[in-house]
């Protein structure tokens, strides 16, 4: 066996059958198509790059079709907005593309980043794609070179595109024309000539809102309450949102504003929204449209959400005050003062020989023990209320001669404009005095004369910013000015119209009318009311010491 030769048999080559097999080998091809709005001209040429493409494809005997993919309308900018691009590459990676026709690189993606990350994947899994117009294939070893040079002019005529967008947007605000989406906004619709028109039903309970949030009630409690009446939502529903609450009183639609521009777009690639909180201007229009409530009641509003977040810490132990929140439920809780560390006293449930009975502690004592505060006492709320109710009724039952000294104290507690301080009206006067300046200025200098007056347009532009630096704090000193007004003056109307001594624990009560309790002794506090009246009360039996 060992020296014979072996024996080998040779197979003779069948190329046609090779040959039969490529041609029932076709190639599966999809098409993507886009088109950038969706006009109704744009979409005529979105069905006649469908037919173009089902045309070129089912001609083609070396092709089957694999399916026409097509975003309308969509932005090219990103591939998470467009469903059918996303579809088209599932498909390729389920091995069931083998080649993709588009017809430019902009119809692709106008983002240079998402497009060659694209193209990469499609051709690791051995999936071409044609670019009919820049005639490129992106299996040939030049292609990405060319692609990406592409890709950044398709992503910088998007870039030129939204920058041009923006301007106009920006201009039509400083212009003043606001687009307001009333459709979409609670207690306001659309009147057959266009306009809006208050929902009667609906505006009252914007009004109850507003009443509830600014006599102390948190959000979730207005939630709950709302629920309990049946007041339906927007849309209908039974289920308020705490957000949509929230959303209504930082709104100042409702009292008749338009304030534009308190977002803007990163840019258009990301298409983050970012909240302007400086960063750009902003363009107030006031009494735009028929408000629902007063401009002091929304200014109201934006203080008390001002004063509660004011203690706000990520801990109750970071907390100055010795909270981490605001807390709605009981009046006392930002109300009750250690007279020793000046911490928020904290409401606690003590159970003694089986009978449950609720005491009020200062926050340090409970956190720290002794170690920053050494003597405060611990009440019982029944008498602590008692007494911050006896020394109300003291202020009632001679509320004729108080009124004096509570009217003395809004003056006190409002700031006065300093004197000699311009009007808002002589600065809008001023501004338009110096626009027309600068306007005559330029029309001067329009044959080379700019380098000339280069200085008297710095003197124009710096006092335009000064005045307008200037209208901005009269305006923000102006708001402070009726929110403190509006909390006293509902303070007056109770002490007003209240008949006779209070015998029951009231919260609103002691949120309109109380500012501060301070624990002096185990038998002593100070209640200091609205408007700086002081009463030193003394607790009745029943205290802890």
């Amino acid at each position: 066996m060992t020296g014979t030769t072996p024996r080998v048999i040779v197979i003779p080559p069948k190329p046609e059958l090779a040959r039969s097999r490529t041609v029932q080998r076709q190639l599966r091809v999809a098409a993507y198509c886009r088109v950038s709005t969706d006009d109704e001209e744009q979409l005529t040429s979105y069905e006649a790059q469908q037919t173009y493409y089902t045309d070129k494809i089912m001609t083609n005997p070396q092709w089957t079709m694999a399916g026409i993919f097509a975003d309308e309308g969509i932005t090219g900018t990103s591939a998470a907005k467009r469903p059918e691009f996303l579809r088209m590459i599932r498909k390729c990676r389920q091995k069931k593309i083998d080649l993709v026709l588009v017809k430019s690189i902009s119809r692709f993606a106008r983002n240079t980043v998402d497009c060659l990350n694209y193209i990469r994947v499609l051709r690791a899994l051995g999936i071409a794609v044609i670019f009919e117009k820049e005639n490129i294939n992106t299996l040939e070893s030049d292609s990405e070179m060319l692609i990406t040079m592409m890709g950044a002019f398709a992503q910088a005529e998007s870039e030129s595109m939204s920058a041009n967008i923006v301007w106009g947007k920006r201009q039509a605000m400083r212009e003043g024309k606001a687009n307001v989406q009333y459709q979409h906004l609670y207690a306001y619709e659309l009147d057959e000539s266009g306009n809006p028109r208050i929902i009667p039903e609906q505006a009252a309970v914007v009004r109850q809102i507003y009443d509830r949030f600014i006599a102390g009630h948190s959000v979730r409690m207005i939630k709950k309450t709302l629920e309990q009446q049946g007041v339906p939502t927007a849309k209908g529903g039974d289920v308020w949102s705490e957000s949509v609450i929230r959303s209504i009183l930082k709104n100042e639609k409702y009292c008749g504003d338009v304030l534009m521009q308190k977002t803007y777009t990163q840019d258009c690639i990301s298409k983050k929204q970012i909240r302007n909180v400086g960063q750009l201007p902003m363009y107030l229009m006031r009494d735009h449209h028929e408000g629902i409530i007063s401009r002091d009641r929304f200014n109201q509003a934006q203080a008390e959400f001002a004063r509660r977040n004011a203690g706000r810490a990520p801990t109750r132990k970071l907390a100055p005050t010795g909270r981490s929140c605001y807390s709605a439920k009981y009046a006392l809780t930002e109300r009750l003062v250690c007279g020793e560390c000046g911490t928020l006293y904290r409401r606690c449930v003590w159970v003694k020989r089986g009978q449950k009975f609720a005491v009020w502690r200062c926050a340090s004592r409970i956190d720290y023990g002794t170690k920053y505060c050494h003597d405060s006492p611990t009440l019982r709320e029944a008498s602590l209320q008692a007494a911050i109710l006896a020394a109300i009724n003291s202020v009632m039952s001679q509320r004729e001669a108080l009124v004096g000294q509570i009217e003395e104290s809004m003056r006190m507690e409002l700031i006065p404009f300093p004197s000699g301080t311009v009007s808002l009206s002589d600065i809008d006067r001023q501004l338009e005095e110096l626009d027309g300046e600068f306007q005559a200025l330029f029309a001067e200098s329009k044959d080379g004369g700019f380098m000339q007056h280069a200085e008297e347009f710095k003197r124009i532009s710096d006092d335009m910013a000064a005045l307008k630096e200037q209208k901005a704090s009269l305006l923000e000193r102006q708001n402070s000015d009726s929110a403190a007004n509006g909390r006293i003056k509902s303070a007056l109307d109770i002490l007003s119209t209240g008949s006779g001594a209070f015998t029951e624990w009231s919260e609103t009560l002691v949120r309109q009318l109380v500012d501060t309790v301070k624990v002096l002794s185990a038998d002593r506090i100070r209640v200091c009311l609205r408007g700086g009246i002081e009463i030193e009360q003394t607790l009745g039996e029943g205290e802890l010491q």
